[in-house]
């Protein structure tokens, strides 16, 4: 029997990237798995190609979070493992050139539609269950033109461990993974063009330690072990780097 065999898995964002990724490693590991998505065609061709149940929600707006928990609750009853991994940057702007659509569009995806999946989603959770969110080693920098992304980490990190606590006589561990560098679309999104984002991977590989960029695949199989009570069972509150070193 697989690790994850009669398991259910919700992977927020999971229609790409880590999420796609993380969704991959858990069906392979024989979990059921529910990948969500903003963008109907991405999800259902992601799901198709995953064997994974597609479900079309914005994290950022609280209806779609109620009809998931209802589609969860009356489908299968109880969720297992919550990857919390959606998550937008933004514009890259000075604080003094932000304007509130952009504040409000970053925050609602990453923080407030984090808090409120976790929030909705904890009298779902079985006893025992795993709720992972994908942070960022930004959370912990202070770099121009990043202010609300890297705030909406912060914050994001800060509600893991408390709810971390609140969880813990249930025996429901939350933990945190902060990626750095990572080989996915999420720059790309943000209308870096091809050039820009050739001249940006080369600047971060001369920065990082192991001089190489991460991987989609080496964050996602972090999220399968904190997804597993018999390697990770003693680990929770606990925000785990996966960065190369660049923040030695």
């Amino acid at each position: 029997m697989k690790k994850f065999s009669n398991k259910l898995a919700i992977v927020t964002g999971g229609n790409s990237g880590i999420g796609y990724a993380a969704a991959k490693e858990l069906i392979k590991e024989g979990a059921t798995v529910i990948i969500t998505g903003r963008r109907k065609e991405a999800v259902e061709k992601a799901a198709q190609e995953l064997g994974a149940i597609p479900f079309i929600a914005d994290q950022s707006n609280l209806d779609d979070i109620d009809l998931l928990k209802a589609e969860v609750e009356d489908k299968f009853g109880k969720a297992d493992i919550l990857f919390i991994n959606a998550g937008i940057t933004g514009s890259l702007t000075l604080i003094e050139n932000m304007d509130a659509e952009n504040f409000d569009q970053v925050m609602n995806t990453n923080f407030r539609g984090a808090y409120f999946t976790l929030s909705k989603f904890i009298p779902v959770l079985n006893d025992g269950a795993s709720v992972i969110m994908l942070s960022s080693i930004v959370a912990s920098t202070y770099k121009p033109n990043s202010s609300v992304y890297q705030a909406s980490k912060a914050a994001l990190n800060s509600i893991a461990k408390t709810a971390a606590a609140e969880l813990a006589p249930r025996k429901i561990r939350v933990n945190m993974i902060s990626p750095g560098p990572i080989q996915t679309e999420i720059m790309s999104k943000a209308g870096l063009d091809k050039e820009t984002l050739k001249g940006l991977s080369s600047h971060l590989i001369n920065q990082i330690p192991l001089k190489k960029m991460g991987t989609a695949e080496e964050v996602a199989q972090l999220v399968t072990y904190l997804s597993d009570n018999s390697a990770s069972g003693f680990i929770t509150g606990t925000e785990i780097i996966i960065d190369g070193g660049i923040t030695l």
